[in-house]
């Protein structure tokens, strides 16, 4: 075992690098046609009246439509950023899945996994992988985006969501579901050396890392 600064690292024999399965960024997913989006963003604002009385007051109807357009327009925004989060995260998820089969193929790998009931906390390393490895998802954290998963099998509606979680609660919820799933290892997952592996990110390109 070696450590690094407050990380730990497991040792690999030999000094080969191990080649795993590419990370396969699924396709984006889709919150439908987004007017109706849209439309159901305007329900969300008028339900839990975002627009308060203080603010109706000396609006005409016409400015008032479009104040409650621009902040439905707002949601629907925020909710296509929650659907790319939740996009990574299941693409890592399902390359976290194809690496546990490549480690048990592979007798220099095989005894670095814990056998456990997937998903075991200890798997949290290849999030760090994918960080030490430097794969950019643009302003998306790779962290939060494996809590979202964590967090929802499949993306709900946005009918599902408050306002409060589209603008506020999302990234601490996220957060707190990865770090939940991480801590319950009782910190004996110990990180993999980016230097032995190698794989590609493949998305609108091809990038080996």
């Amino acid at each position: 075992m070696k450590i690094i600064g407050d990380r730990k690292y497991v040792e690999i024999p030999g000094k080969g690098i191990h080649e795993l399965p590419p990370l396969l960024l699924k396709e984006t997913v889709r919150p439908g046609d987004l007017g109706e989006t849209v439309g159901r963003a305007e329900k969300i604002v008028s339900n839990d009246q975002l627009v308060g009385g203080a603010v109706l007051r000396g609006l005409t109807d016409e400015a008032l439509e479009s104040r409650r357009f621009g902040m439905a327009i707002n949601l629907a925004e925020q909710y296509g950023k929650f659907l790319n989060e939740w996009r990574w995260g299941e693409s890592i998820v399902e390359w976290i899945r194809q690496c546990e089969i490549t480690f048990d193929s592979q007798p220099a790998l095989r005894t670095l996994l814990h056998p456990d009931i997937w998903p075991h906390a200890g798997r949290s390393s290849f999030v760090n992988l994918l960080s030490d490895k430097g794969v950019a998802a643009g302003e998306v954290k790779l962290q939060n985006a494996v809590g979202f998963r964590l967090t929802f099998r499949q993306p709900p509606p946005i009918d599902f969501f408050s306002d409060q979680f589209l603008f506020l609660l999302n990234a601490t919820l996220a957060e707190k579901a990865y770090q939940t799933w991480a801590d319950a290892s009782d910190n004996q997952s110990a990180s993999l050396p980016p230097e032995r592996f190698q794989f590609f990110v493949m998305s609108d390109e091809i990038r080996q890392v």
